[in-house]
């Protein structure tokens, strides 16, 4: 089962300025630290709902990495992960319905009070998709908790995750069989309701400029999210991400 949004994973040049950028920006942000692969290295932003935006850099060049191809277009969103339950199990049932993920994967990360951390991953066949996150070690361990969530600019949590897809129809297919539901379905565009939060499929068709953005720069994935009671409408120009405030219900 998967059972909700884990985190979105925004890609910055410099860790301590983007660190800087977004305390300045109303976040609180709390260290991270190098995942095992020694490449990069993160800071998190937590909220409320359980879910988080990791801030990660390159330490090295990293050809190999996934994420190394995102370096040229530049900082920004560039990929989201979900919880599951069980990876293992996640992985099994997508297959069960078609779709085969990659994983799991191991994975890690040692904080900067020396405490290690594991988790799996596992890994889409195609970049609309999303990854996933499951913890080896207790989750409490690698989510930032109740110190780091009064963020001055009021946010609480991620309301929508927006991917820009190319094939909206076969997109929604996908989605379908990694998570067992059948996205519903509008014009241009589609949404998935997943705990707290939704992911919004949009196709270019839609005219959003961040999916046509997204798609011409960096091809399908994650373009845009939007955060719950964030108090300003829009934080991305000063963070050079798409980070905007929830419509009121």
């Amino acid at each position: 089962m998967i059972r909700a949004l884990d985190h979105v994973v925004i890609l910055v040049e410099q860790l301590a300025s983007a660190i800087a950028a977004y305390t300045a920006a109303g976040f609180v942000v709390a260290p991270g630290g190098e995942h095992a692969d020694g490449a990069t290295h993160n800071a998190l932003i937590s909220f409320p709902d359980g879910t988080y935006l990791e801030l990660i850099a390159f330490r090295r060049p990293a050809p190999e990495h996934r994420w190394w191809r995102h370096v040229v277009a530049g900082p920004g969103l560039i990929d989201f992960a979900l919880l599951p339950t069980n990876t293992t199990i996640a992985v099994a049932t997508a297959a069960d319905r078609g779709l085969m993920m990659n994983g799991p994967i191991p994975g890690g990360r040692i904080r900067p009070d020396s405490i290690s951390l594991a988790w799996e991953t596992a890994w889409p066949p195609s970049p609309d998709l999303p990854f996933l996150c499951g913890d080896i070690t207790d989750r409490a361990y690698r989510v930032p908790d109740a110190d780091f969530w009064g963020h001055s600019n009021g946010a609480k949590g991620i309301a929508e995750v927006v991917v820009a897809v190319t094939d909206l129809v076969a997109s929604v297919g996908r989605y379908a069989a990694l998570l067992g539901v059948t996205p519903q379905a509008f014009p241009a565009e589609a949404r998935i309701r997943l705990g707290e939060s939704e992911i919004v499929l949009r196709s270019p068709d839609s005219g959003d400029p961040h999916v046509l953005d997204r798609l011409t720069r960096r091809g399908e994935g994650i373009c845009a999210i939007t955060l719950k009671d964030l108090q300003f409408p829009d934080l991305s120009p000063q963070l050079g991400a798409a980070i905007m405030a929830a419509p009121v219900a």
